[in-house]
C-alpha cells in the first residue's frame, strides 16, 4: 500500500498571528515606578541581554542557592558572623558578576558583527529584493548572537508583524546603542521611503567609526578600570589572608566593641563603594 506525501505549505502571514507572542517574564510591573522597580527594571534588562533565556526567577533562586553554599562554608570554616555575612554576600552577587561580564562579551561582539550585518543588508536590497525578503537573508547569514536577534525579529515579521514593530524590541535585548540606530533607520525608511541602500552605507560606515573609537578608548581607560577592579578585589583578598593566618582573629577583633563598630562600618562602606563602582563602569561600557 503506497502512501502520498503532501507538499508541505507555508502558513500566510496574517497580522492575527502577532498576538500569540509569549511575553518574557519579568519582576518589573508595566507602568510601575519607585526604587524597586527600578532594581526590578535592571534585573531583567541584564538577563535578557546576556542572552541566555533563563527568566529572572530562575537566577534569583541561583543567586540564594549560592549565598546559602558561600555563607554556609564560611560559617563552618570561622564560626564567625562577618565572614558568614560577607560569604553569603559574594555569592549572592557572583551570578550577577557573570552575567554582567556575559552581557559585555556579547555586546562586544555585537558591536563587531554590525556594521558587517548592515553592508550585507546595503548589497541585499541592490538586488531589487523587497525589504522583508533582505532581511531574512541577512539573518540567516548572520552569525550569532547578532544572528539569533535578526531571526528573531524576522520570525516577528513572518507572524504578520510590521517592521517597525518586530525591530522595536531589538535595542533593548541587545543594550547596544547601534542597534537603535538601525531599527530607526529601518522605520523612517518604511514611513517616508527614501535611497534604502544609500542609508544602510553610510550607517555601516559610521558604526564601524564609532567601533574604532570606542576600542581606543577602552585601551587608554583600562588602567582606571583595572585600578577600580582591584579597589572592590582587595579588601576581601585581605580579609582571607588573616582568617587564614590567624582563625581567631575576628574573635578577638569581635570581641571588642570598637572593633565590632568598625568592622560593621568598613562592610556597609565596602558594599556601598562596591555598587557604586560597578554602576560607573557599567555606565562607562554602555555602547
Amino acid at each position: 500500500m503506497s502512501s502520498t506525501v503532501l507538499p508541505s505549505k507555508p502558513i500566510d502571514s496574517r497580522k492575527e498571528f502577532s498576538g500569540i507572542l509569549r511575553e518574557q517574564s519579568t519582576f518589573a510591573a508595566p507602568g510601575g515606578s519607585g526604587v524597586g522597580h527600578e532594581i526590578n527594571g535592571r534585573f531583567d534588562q541584564l538577563f535578557l541581554q546576556t542572552g541566555w533565556g533563563i527568566p529572572p526567577a530562575v537566577v534569583l533562586m541561583l543567586c540564594v542557592i549560592s549565598a546559602v553554599l558561600l555563607g554556609g562554608a564560611a560559617f563552618v570554616w570561622s564560626e564567625h558572623l562577618l565572614p558568614t555575612a560577607m560569604g553569603a554576600f559574594v555569592g549572592m552577587i557572583l551570578p550577577i558578576g557573570v552575567a554582567t561580564l556575559a552581557r559585555g562579551s556579547r555586546q562586544k561582539t555585537i558591536n563587531e558583527q554590525l556594521p558587517g550585518m548592515i553592508e550585507e543588508l546595503a548589497r541585499a536590497a541592490r538586488t531589487g529584493r523587497s525589504l522583508e525578503a533582505c532581511l531574512a537573508m541577512v539573518a540567516k547569514d548572520t552569525k550569532a548572537p547578532l544572528g539569533s536577534e535578526m531571526q528573531y525579529c524576522v520570525d516577528k515579521l513572518n507572524l504578520g508583524m510590521t517592521i517597525p514593530t518586530a525591530f522595536a524590541q531589538l535595542p533593548e535585548r541587545t543594550g547596544v546603542v547601534g542597534t537603535s540606530i538601525f531599527t530607526t533607520a529601518l522605520a523612517v525608511h518604511r514611513q517616508t521611503g527614501g535611497d534604502l541602500v544609500h542609508v544602510l552605507d553610510r550607517l555601516a560606515r559610521t558604526l564601524r567609526d564609532r567601533s574604532q573609537f570606542l576600542g581606543r578608548l577602552r585601551a587608554s581607560t583600562t588602567a582606571s578600570r583595572l585600578t577600580a577592579l582591584l579597589m572592590i578585589a582587595l579588601p576581601p583578598c585581605i580579609i582571607a589572608f588573616f582568617l587564614f593566618r590567624d582563625p581567631a582573629y575576628f574573635q578577638n577583633l569581635m570581641d571588642s566593641s570598637w572593633g565590632r563598630a568598625t568592622t560593621i562600618t568598613a562592610f556597609v562602606l565596602m558594599v556601598v563603594g562596591s555598587i557604586w563602582v560597578l554602576r560607573v563602569l557599567t555606565s562607562s561600557r554602555k555602547v
